[in-house]
Formats: C-alpha cells, structure tokens, sequence
C-alpha cells in the first residue's frame, strides 16, 4: 500500500542516536517515516519499536557509501510512498579523534568523504524525483557539526571537520540549485550529542540535538533555504 496524501520523511542513519530521535519526533508529528540504516537488524528494530508506539514508520535498507544501495533504496521507496516531503541526509563517521592533519590517514579521509559528502550527494540526486512530488515544498535537511564551520576551525579531528565543511558547500549548491522547485536545503549544527559518536559526556541530549533539525522539517518558513543552523539561529560558516 503506498502512503498517499499524508507527510513522507526519509532519515538516513536513522537506527539510533539523532537520527532515529528525527524518524521519532516526526513520526508524532504525523509523518510516514522511513529509516534508513545500512544495518538491517538495527534499522528494523528502530522502525518496529515506533510501529509499536503508534506510529508509521517503515525500514528501509541504505547504505549512503554505496550507489548500488542507494539505487535499490529508491526504488524500494517508490513501491511504498508516492512523494517525499522530508529528506534528513543524518548519515556519518568520524574515525579521527585526536588525529593531526600533519600525519591524517588518507584512506580514513577517502572514507569519510565518501560517507559524509559524497553519500548525501547521491542520496539527493537519486531521491530528487520524489521530493519534487511533495505538493507542498520539499525539505533537505544535512545534518552537520560545529566542527565544520570555518570561522572557528582549529585543528580538531582533521577528516571530520573538512568533511562537514564540504557537506555546508553542497548545501549551499543544491539549494542554488533548486531554489526555484520550492525545495528548501539547509544543514544544522545539533551541537554535541550523547550519542555512541558524542559520547556519554556530550552536553545535549538527543532531543536537544534533532529539535532545529525537525523545525526545519516541519514549521521553519519556506523560503529559508542555502543557510547554516544551530538552535534555530543561522550561524557562520
């Protein structure tokens, strides 16, 4: 049965930590939501245990460092909704904690270029022609950090910090880019998160962390679009 006249969101990574708060939060706001996750066991769970508080939520099988998957998660997709009105690119690695760029891994920064970059890339451009169906305005959300912004970078984690620099710039270029398909783009700063990537003595919890992100999904106005976001403020890039 496909999910007709009623709100779609895709959140990929959607298996724990922010992401799955985004598919929760969502999903009590009325939304279809679709968890992406590339591990199977995990993503269904996620998308049982929101299935058995209420809520429509569908697993769906999505790794963003593979195009294949990603072809094959699109399709998937289509089978099940006939528009997407939500696209959360949460998806992420950060492998270099403590790493100096003066010695950085180059395989460790192809890696997570290919997961932080070029994944939300390809999630969008294939994903595209679903939310182009949204009879409202679609939303692409990039999940990003503080730690991509220039105006304060320092010398913290080398791959994951210019990753998320290139993730704000392909923000800035798909919203270029569709800015008269009444799809608006943006990315955020959750802030630091307790999560298994912020670890148990970050700051915010994971509410906190996806609160801008569903704002942007849900009430944020239209027209804002190609902006940088932390607690529903624009900052710096």
């Amino acid at each position: 049965m496909k999910t007709e006249h009623q709100r779609t969101a895709l959140i990929t990574g959607a298996n724990k930590g922010i992401g799955k708060e985004i598919a929760r939060q969502l999903a009590q706001q009325g939304f279809a939501v679709f968890i992406g996750a590339r591990d199977a066991a995990k993503g269904r769970e996620a998308s049982e245990e929101l299935c058995q508080q209420g809520y429509e939520a569908t697993f769906i099988e999505l790794d963003v460092t593979d195009p294949v998957s990603i072809r094959v998660a699109c399709g998937t997709f289509s089978q099940k909704a006939d528009h997407l009105d939500v696209l959360v690119n949460n998806a992420g690695i950060l492998e270099d904690h403590g790493e100096d760029i003066l010695k950085l891994n180059t395989e460790m920064l192809d890696r997570t270029l290919k997961s932080n970059v070029i994944g939300p890339i390809l999630v969008t451009q294939d994903f595209l022609q679903h939310l182009q169906k949204s009879p409202n305005g679609a939303r692409i959300i990039n999940v990003s950090s503080g730690a991509g912004s220039l105006k304060d970078m320092s010398t913290y984690a080398p791959a994951y910090s210019i990753s998320k620099t290139a993730l704000n710039a392909v923000t800035k270029q798909f919203a270029g880019a569709l800015k008269n398909q009444n799809i608006a783009v943006n990315c955020v700063d959750p802030g630091w998160v307790r999560t298994d990537m912020g670890g148990q003595h970050a700051s915010r919890s994971v509410d906190k962390g996806a609160e801008t992100i569903v704002w942007l999904a849900t009430a944020a106005p239209q027209s804002e679009t190609g902006k940088f976001w932390h607690d529903k403020q624009e900052v710096d890039w």
